[in-house]
């Protein structure tokens, strides 16, 4: 029987279309000659998991992605189909946990497997969880670095701006010094002469000042003479002689405080003092009456005519003693 070349063409193309599909499904996951279990797990981010991506158990390749579909109406979750080999049981309660690849990065999802006795079938809702991967890690730890960071660096713009001010005044000082030095030469330029002056004069002082010190010398040795001859006086009898000087004097003391003696009496007896007292205000009166009438007791006239006057006078309360 002859086959002609359209029913050749038409089985090559079938043929080429059940080797596309195979080879698609194989490249997808997808076990085309034997029998899996297909499962469903929901999560709220799937972080880039992609259909054909491994299931694992225990390191151990166990399943491929089939697909993801998004539930609008639950919230835009998503729905995960992933197919698990027929040879693997799955009691209630396994978790398929959603984590990193690795350091080549892509997602896997990882089977845990539940402690109920009770086992899953075909199309069954597995447990959904999410394991935090290296970048979440690596953000986790690097977000305190980077807050450290940013405040290092407001603070290194905080020093900044202090050294910046500092340098302004640092400037402004050297300015002032710069100022000052060329006053200091300029004030030095014009007093050099009286400098040179003032220096001859300090050097005249010190060549006087030299001859002074040989000249006091003698002076110095003279003087130790002297006091070499004060040490030789007798002083302690000249103290021996005052006090016995005062001794003395404090015995007529006490005896004119006893009374004893004319100055005694006078300072201690009262009459003594009275009567001393009117007699010195009896003489006071004849000497007031003398001066306001001294022809009373001094007479001279050439007709031997006497003037009387009054025979006492008023005391002088100018001179009177109290």
């Amino acid at each position: 029987m002859k086959i002609s070349k359209e029913v050749k063409v038409g089985i090559m193309a079938i043929f080429a279309i059940v080797l596309l599909y195979l080879g698609f499904h194989v490249l997808k996951g997808s076990d085309v000659f034997s029998r899996t279990y297909k499962y469903y797990v929901i999560y709220d981010n799937i972080d880039g998991l992609t259909a054909s991506n491994p299931v694992l158990l225990n390191g151990l390749n166990v399943g491929r992605v089939q697909g993801i579909t998004l539930l609008q109406n639950r919230q835009n979750k998503l729905l995960v189909t992933i197919d698990v080999q027929k040879g693997i049981v799955l009691p209630e309660g396994t978790l398929a946990t959603l984590a990193d690849g690795g350091l080549l990065g892509g997602k896997v999802i990882h089977i845990t497997m539940g402690t109920s006795t009770r086992f899953l079938t075909d199309n069954d809702t597995l447990i959904g969880s999410k394991e935090a991967g290296i970048s979440a890690l690596l953000q986790e730890k690097a977000l305190p670095l980077v807050t450290h960071a940013d405040s290092l660096v407001r603070n290194l713009d905080v020093v900044a701006a202090g050294f910046k001010e500092t340098g302004l005044i640092l400037n402004q000082v050297l300015k002032n010094y710069d100022q000052t030095g060329n006053s200091l030469q300029g004030l030095l330029s014009e007093n050099r002469k009286n400098l040179l002056a003032m220096t001859t004069n300090l050097n005249a002082l010190s060549a006087s000042l030299i001859e002074t010190e040989k000249e006091l010398k003698p002076l110095l040795a003279k003087t130790g003479t002297l006091a070499d001859s004060l040490n030789a006086l007798r002083l302690g009898e000249t103290v021996q002689s005052a006090n016995k000087t005062i001794g003395e004097l404090r015995q007529i003391l006490a005896g004119v405080q006893a009374g004893k003696g004319t100055a005694g009496k006078l300072v201690t007896d009262q009459t003594l003092y009275d009567n001393l007292n009117r007699t010195m205000i009896s003489l006071n009166k004849l000497m007031t009456n003398f001066r306001e009438h001294p022809k009373r007791y001094v007479h001279i006239s050439v007709f031997g005519k006497k003037e009387t006057g009054p025979a006492e006078s008023v005391l002088d309360t100018a001179t009177q003693i109290r």
